[in-house]
């Protein structure tokens, strides 16, 4: 079960839910393991694959590529830029390069559909108690960086 909490929107005076990351990400070896219960195919093989599959990716996708993993979603190379007004600066505008995500789809209906991981009738949101937001972030406190770990630094969510 996913956890959320209010958060308070000081420019237009408004609460609203925000889902909130709990302890530390899922690592691959323990996707792989799950993913051992339901293929036959062993750990150590799902794990080989699972941790080439970024390489693979970057390759396709620096082919000018986009990638689509069937029932996931597609990936695709996106800039943040900075414009210029002399084209002899074109080339120094990249600030940095980022993978976005975007979960596959399947229509529901005329103007309905679903997402690749969001299936809103599975979820059922808890809101996250003061008491868990306050626990150390390594035994399960709350995170809102997206990182998990509770630290400030880098979001690997861009």
């Amino acid at each position: 079960m996913p956890f959320g909490e209010k958060a308070f929107q000081k420019q237009q005076g408004v609460y609203y839910p925000q889902a909130v990351v709990q302890g530390k990400p899922v690592e691959t070896e323990t996707i792989a393991k799950d993913l051992t219960k339901i293929f036959t195919v062993s750990n150590s093989d799902v794990q080989a694959v699972l941790g080439d599959i970024a390489g693979v990716m970057h390759t396709r996708m620096a082919q000018g590529k986009s990638v689509h993993i069937k029932g996931l979603g597609y990936f695709r190379y996106t800039l943040d830029t900075k414009g210029v007004k002399d084209l002899a600066d074109f080339d120094k505008q990249v600030q940095a390069v980022r993978v976005q995500f975007t979960p596959e789809r399947e229509r529901l209906s005329n103007k309905t559909y679903t997402r690749a991981l969001v299936d809103s009738d599975d979820l059922e949101w808890i809101e996250l108690s003061a008491d868990a937001k306050d626990d150390d972030p390594a035994q399960g406190g709350g995170s809102t960086d997206g990182s998990g770990n509770g630290e400030d630094g880098d979001n690997p969510l861009g």
